[in-house]
């Protein structure tokens, strides 16, 4: 017969909630319901999601899209990794898939061009690999005209390699060339030290006592010399030109006063034109006479004896044109052998 040990006070049992007493026992948790088949469609659940976001990573970098292949031929590929972007305007259109070397020693880079934005290549595109000083390198694409057949699959194109840092050295050494050259072009015994000194020479001249004239001179003497004779020269110039201008107010007065040869002349014009005109009136009547001695023929003696006193007073007509004439070649000295002709 097995006997019960009384409980110890000190022990505790931990499995009974407070307040009850240590000897009572709590019911056990009913059991899970398919627990196994859960945890494998919880299981399965995660696997899809796992499965579902590498297939969706894979679409969004485009391994489920169709593409062109462009390889790129270049001496080196240095700063080009896989996953490079070629870029087309800023935007990339390829990626770098891999990077291989050919038998030629020459590096291959192939590139995945999307069909969506293959048409951007045409077969007279450009390709750079640019290498800055700062920076990874970068793959670009230029197609300046659009309207040229479009770039095949698997086409075959050389990069051209620009690289800022290689550039540095061949810029350092122009630097150098150029500060040496400029160097000797400034130097005490260079030409444009020798320049610079006749100029300053030159001006120095120009500022003395001399002037201008004492630059072409090259003497100061012989410059005082040149500078009397051109004042005196200008003395005699200002005389001329005082005297001419006395000669022309007289000439002036001579000719266009109020006792002047134009007044004179312009009075004998006025009295030749009233001579004029009675000897034209006197020709009227001769004229006249003429018709009547046409008409008359028969009484030619009346005739002639009515012509006597005409032509007498035309001739006394013609010796006042005669001294008229005279009287203006003797009063207007620039007109010669005047002549009047009767008609």
């Amino acid at each position: 017969m097995i006997q019960s040990q009384p409980p110890n006070p000190d022990q505790v049992d931990v499995t009974a909630p407070a307040g009850l007493a240590p000897d009572a026992v709590l019911p056990a948790p009913p059991p899970v319901r398919h627990a196994e088949l859960k945890a494998a469609i919880l299981l399965v659940f995660m696997f899809v999601l796992l499965v579902g976001s590498v297939v969706y990573l894979m679409y969004a970098r485009g391994a489920f899209e169709a593409t062109q292949t462009l390889v790129l031929t270049a001496d080196d590929s240095d700063g080009v990794g896989v996953g490079a972007d070629l870029t087309f305007s800023g935007f990339p259109i390829g990626r770098v898939q891999r990077i291989e070397l050919a038998p030629d020693g020459r590096a291959r880079v192939i590139i995945d061009v999307p069909r969506k934005d293959a048409h951007w290549l045409r077969s007279s595109s450009i390709f750079t690999l640019e290498r800055g000083i700062v920076g990874g390198a970068k793959l670009r694409a230029y197609s300046g005209i659009l309207t040229d057949p479009p770039l095949p699959d698997d086409a075959t194109r050389d990069l051209l390699v620009g690289d800022m840092a290689a550039e540095i050295p061949r810029l350092l050494a122009a630097a150098k060339d150029l500060l040496n050259n400029l160097g000797s072009l400034t130097g005490t015994d260079s030409p444009l030290d020798g320049t610079l000194r006749n100029v300053q020479a030159v001006t120095g001249k120009l500022s003395g006592p001399g002037g201008a004239m004492g630059l072409l001179t090259g003497d100061d003497k012989q410059s005082r010399l040149l500078v009397e004779r051109a004042n005196a020269l200008l003395v005699t110039a200002d005389q001329l030109a005082r005297r001419t201008d006395g000669l022309v107010a007289n000439a002036d007065t001579r000719v266009f006063g109020d006792k002047g040869v134009m007044t004179d002349a312009q009075a004998t014009i006025v009295q030749l034109n009233a001579l004029l005109a009675d000897t034209r009136a006197s020709l009227k009547k001769v004229d006249a006479v003429l018709v009547e001695a046409q008409a008359v023929g028969a009484n030619a003696r009346a005739a002639t004896a009515d012509l006597g006193p005409l032509r007498a007073d035309v001739e006394s007509n013609l010796r006042k044109v005669e001294q008229l004439v005279n009287e203006i070649n003797r009063k207007w000295p620039f007109k010669r052998n005047p002549e009047i002709k009767l008609p």
